[in-house]
């Protein structure tokens, strides 16, 4: 693949919470794709080598001393992208779900559309993993409910794959959501006078390990989410984005 000089001004935010086994081909795998990106590693409190392991590799990597789940994590990674003046950023989980290949999609669609943020989905030409069937409930109807509220189409509002341009690295630096911040970001960005777009992307499943959100946590988690971004959503009018 051929690739654009145009990522030379690029951050790659890895949150990583205990994916020691892992996180080096993540890393390997991210330098072979996009080779004139920076890397950096938040390691969100883990309790096995993901802090060493992630280390050993040479990429710059921000040690947060206790776990402050991916909100926290993905927002020190935008802090740290806003003080180092990046034109750029994306995040790339640490579990190896997202391909730094397809990174390319996405930055075409930030270009061409002129969007602030370019979100990665996985179910616009249904390739790769689609996720397991009771959270593939709960990603239509939030993403059903996302859609209506800002108005654009919306298909995988729990993509953590994104790649977001300066205005919205700004927002996310001062403002970003804890717990599971994917969809409340959508509404968020929304609400600041920032738009989204998605691109079709295909994952992939986990390269070891399981993920912590079960079934029943799946329910929880939309049921959260929803309260959380109806919240969002009426309080006071739109804000302005950041310059």
């Amino acid at each position: 693949m051929q690739h654009s000089q145009s990522d030379n001004n690029m951050l790659i935010i890895v949150p990583a919470y205990n994916e020691a086994g892992q996180i080096v081909q993540v890393i390997n795998n991210i330098r072979t794709h996009v080779p004139h990106a920076d890397i950096v590693v938040v390691n969100d409190g883990s309790k096995d080598d993901t802090l060493e392991r992630a280390r050993q590799t040479g990429v710059a990597v921000l040690n947060l001393p206790y776990n402050l789940g991916i909100g926290g994590a993905v927002q020190t990674g935008y802090r740290y992208a806003l003080s180092g003046g990046y034109d750029m950023a994306v995040q790339i989980d640490g579990d190896g779900q997202h391909d730094p290949a397809e990174l390319y999609k996405l930055m075409q669609a930030l270009s061409q559309s002129g969007a602030d943020m370019a979100v990665g989905s996985r179910f616009l030409d249904k390739q790769g993993y689609q996720s397991t069937r009771t959270r593939l409930i709960g990603i239509r109807f939030l993403s059903i409910l996302v859609s209506r509220l800002t108005g654009r189409k919306a298909t995988d509002t729990t993509s953590g794959f994104r790649l977001c341009g300066r205005r919205a690295i700004a927002l996310f630096a001062d403002h970003y959501p804890t717990d599971y911040p994917e969809v409340e970001a959508i509404i968020l960005l929304h609400k600041h006078g920032l738009r989204f777009v998605e691109c079709p992307v295909s994952m992939r499943p986990r390269l070891c390990g399981q993920s912590s959100i079960t079934a029943l946590k799946s329910v929880y988690y939309m049921i959260k989410v929803t309260l959380a971004i109806l919240l969002l959503q009426s309080r006071g009018s739109r804000a302005e984005g950041p310059a």
